[in-house]
């Protein structure tokens, strides 16, 4: 005899399709004439295979136990690592300070140890997550940042959290500020700039340009000045489009490049490049159960840009 609660992640599912899961040695002829000899109960009384389960609701099952050996699962994330640094966490969402060299996704060169996978086996692990469950969501990161970028990317807890972060950002009612490192001494403390970028994903770069041409699309980068040093100048940016790699080609464009970023600078085969996406400023309005982020801001006080700068300059 076995017996089992069901949790928040298993509810929403028929008996049948849980046990047939969690039982896959459980015959499914089998399965449905205990069902009708009252041998499977849900609550302490009879069910259909067709019933939905609830939170809390207890299944028994009084059958022999060669049939109710338990599936043994194995999930790729639970293979990452356990390293993540929480900025924020509540019930929809969490933030993580995602490191330099870290993937947010897989790729070619890593599939196992990525944000995301660290984030769901975290999740996993707290019990807050079951991948097992037929339909339930899976965590989703709303933003990405690249593997060579450092900062706060923003991880959903559930569909309805995602969409809402996903409308947001589109809207530009999250805003994303970068701090960046780059070559030279700029003319305005700070200013404005529109361009026109265009992006050639066989070689995975962009290109920059004055005026619009075909097959471009219009970027808009804000920079505040934040300090200057020895020919460096540590630069606030406010990013207003959010195209791909648009503060390394856009700053390089205006002839000043990011230190050590080797695909749009002058440092060739270096790719660390000085750029770290260290706060965000949630102004939504109508966000639904996420309203109560509204106003606020997060921020990395410490990230790795400005020690960099201070003790380097």
């Amino acid at each position: 005899m076995k017996s089992f609660t069901i949790s928040e992640n298993d509810a929403g599912q028929r008996v049948d399709k849980f046990i047939l899961k969690t039982f896959p040695k459980l015959p499914k002829s089998l399965m449905f004439k205990e069902i009708r000899k009252k041998n499977i109960k849900v609550n302490k009384k009879r069910t259909e295979p067709s019933a939905m389960l609830c939170k809390g609701d207890l299944i028994e099952l009084y059958l022999k136990d060669d049939v109710l050996e338990e599936k043994t699962r194995h999930y790729d994330f639970t293979d990452a690592s356990r390293q993540l640094d929480i900025i924020y966490e509540d019930d929809n969402i969490i933030l993580v300070n995602k490191k330099v060299g870290l993937l947010c996704h897989p790729d070619g060169s890593e599939y196992i140890d990525t944000l995301i996978s660290r984030i769901k086996r975290y999740l996993f692990e707290k019990g807050e997550w079951a991948p097992e469950v037929s339909g339930t969501f899976s965590p989703a990161l709303a933003n990405r940042i690249d593997r060579n970028t450092g900062g706060i990317v923003i991880a959903a807890k559930n569909a309805a959290a995602l969409r809402i972060l996903n409308e947001k950002i589109k809207t530009r009612e999250i805003e994303k500020y970068y701090l960046t490192i780059v070559h030279g001494k700029m003319e305005k403390e700070s200013d404005t700039l529109t361009a026109y970028l265009s992006k050639d994903t066989a070689k995975n770069k962009v290109s920059v340009y004055d005026k619009e041409k075909e097959n471009t699309k219009k970027i808009v980068t804000k920079y505040t000045v934040l300090d200057y040093r020895n020919n460096k100048s540590l630069l606030e940016i406010d990013l207003k489009t959010g195209r791909t790699h648009q503060i390394r080609a856009h700053m390089a464009h205006i002839g000043h490049p990011l230190l050590n970023d080797g695909k749009y600078g002058t440092e060739q085969g270096r790719y660390r490049q000085a750029l770290y996406s260290y706060k965000l400023v949630f102004n939504m309005q109508d966000a639904g159960i996420l309203h109560y982020l509204n106003g606020k801001e997060f921020v990395i006080n410490d990230c790795e840009i400005m020690k960099n700068f201070k003790e380097n300059n």
